[in-house]
């Protein structure tokens, strides 16, 4: 059972599991070769001591693991190690490499983060949800095995266990080839006039969102994971290329659009599995307070779920729209319900 950690690296990943574990009321203390971060990251979780953790954790990036592990397994003889790197089969080597038993270590990556980094940007709820990856050797105990479960479910996040080759090929595709893409459509940005920058809207704001990634880390990231980074990225170098030379071609165009609505459709909804096809239902509503409220209280009352809504209001204008998005049969019960006693409901969007 966990009730001391002792977290190497006081970044957003490792300040963000203290604060989590310190809700759970488990003593975490922070170090670092950076008095500053890991000051301040002591100062956010508590500043415990802690003189035998359970478990010892490598939040830094990968390649510095050689120049603690020595140290903290002298330090810590009966603990438990893991790492929170973005790749996997690199710190089992190093593992393999030194005197920490492999049965004592168990390499882990949580599927979260934030374009920014640093302790002042951590959140005690940011694994909340989320997948966090496993890639245990086959020679990790399982006392070790557990404790790591226990720490990840403490923080609300998913186990996944996965061999480490395949966790590293699989982030490459979902984690690493979106993070080039993003970076390589905000350089394009480096040469557009910036009046016309001004035009921009949500669409190229999200789509280069984390491109504002630090890039210390990614270079060790994307170099840590060349070998599995390499193939992807030439077929959408390849998949440019074709598209380049079929652009007088309007049904060509019109499959490469085509294509990449496909692999969207293919990422899974809110809560994992099969991705959910949602009915959205418009409703005008008056801008007073209580408008929405009331209508949750409606689907309550009808017993229908609310997947997700979005709400467009202008500063000024007396009545906002919600598009409230629910499975078809729900979306078809809500809107009979609250038509008939005198909402502004619209037809149903598919």
């Amino acid at each position: 059972m966990l009730t001391q950690v002792r977290i190497v690296g006081s970044g957003l990943i490792g300040t963000s599991i203290a604060l989590g574990l310190c809700a759970h009321g488990i003593r975490c203390q922070m170090v670092d070769s950076d008095p500053a971060a890991e000051r301040l990251a002591n100062d956010l979780t508590g500043r415990e001591k802690t003189a035998s953790p359970e478990l010892v954790i490598f939040a830094l990036p990968s390649h510095a693991i050689p120049q603690v592990i020595e140290a903290e397994f002298a330090l810590n003889p009966n603990s438990t190690f893991m790492d929170v790197g973005s790749v996997k089969n690199e710190p089992l080597l190093y593992v393999k490499a030194s005197s920490l038993p492999l049965e004592r270590f168990v390499p882990t990556h949580p599927m979260a983060g934030r374009e920014i980094g640093g302790a002042a940007a951590a959140r005690g709820d940011l694994f909340a949800t989320r997948s966090w990856v496993i890639t245990p050797d086959a020679s990790c105990s399982k006392e070790s095995i557990a404790l790591v479960n226990e720490l990840i479910e403490l923080l609300g996040a998913s186990v996944i266990k996965l061999p480490a080759d395949e966790h590293d090929r699989a982030v490459a595709a979902i984690s690493h080839l979106p993070q080039i893409t993003a970076s390589l459509l905000a350089q394009s940005l480096n040469s557009t006039p910036s009046n016309w920058l001004e035009l921009a809207g949500t669409g190229l704001r999200d789509t280069t969102r984390i491109a504002a990634s630090d890039p210390g880390l990614w270079s060790e990231i994307i170099y840590s994971n060349r070998a599995e980074i390499a193939p992807l990225a030439r077929k959408m170098h390849e998949a440019l290329g074709e598209l380049i030379a079929e652009l007088d071609d309007k049904s060509a165009i019109a499959q490469f659009i085509d294509r990449a609505g496909i692999g969207r459709a293919r990422i899974p909804g809110k809560h994992g599995g099969k991705a959910r096809a949602y009915a959205y239902l418009p409703i005008v509503i008056d801008d007073k307070p209580g408008q929405l409220a009331a209508i949750f209280n409606e689907c309550k009352s009808i017993s229908v779920n609310v997947e997700d809504l979005t709400i467009e209001h202008s500063p000024g204008q007396l009545s906002a729209l919600i598009m409230l998005a629910l499975s078809s049969a729900d979306a078809q019960l809500l809107s009979d319900h609250l038509s008939a006693i005198g909402w502004n409901v619209h037809p149903i969007l598919n």
